[in-house]
């Protein structure tokens, strides 16, 4: 039986523009996303990440699956030395002036089931933390 994805919603006073900017820019996801080298969005593009608490880093691997300019976003991502592959798409809706995301990460069931950091509360309480107080402190600024 497949797990439903985690999925998050949210609405912010700032312009699509600024959203997919916050998303795809590098240096503007190092403000409020993860330490990520480099990244393009682009099909194809690999990018990687080290993140997880004070007691455990883990190397996060990530490739870049769909790109509609302004729109849409999605890659993989997967652990390094451990089970299982999902994926995260980050959708872009104008809503007025401002612009609706809605983050949706699936295939959290086929990591290891015994590390809490692979729970579907853990993935929750992150991309809340992500996306309704980071990104939305970031381009709402």
């Amino acid at each position: 039986m497949k797990a439903d994805p985690f999925l998050i919603e949210r609405t912010f006073n700032a312009p699509v523009g600024k959203v997919w900017e916050a998303i795809t820019d590098t240096q503007k996801m190092k403000q409020w996303y993860f330490d990520i080298e480099a990244f393009k969005p682009e099909p194809g593009f690999k990018f990687q990440f080290l993140a997880g608490d004070d007691k455990k880093k883990y190397l996060h691997i990530c490739k870049v699956t769909e790109v509609e300019e302004g729109k849409k976003l999605t890659y993989s991502w997967s652990y390094d030395n451990y089970q299982g592959q999902s994926w995260v798409c980050f959708e872009l809706f104008g809503a007025g002036t401002g612009t609706r995301i809605k983050l949706t990460h699936t295939g959290l069931d086929s990591f290891p089931k015994d590390d809490p950091a692979f729970s579907k509360e853990s993935f929750a309480a992150g991309w809340t933390q992500i996306i309704g107080i980071n990104l939305k402190k970031f381009v709402e600024q």
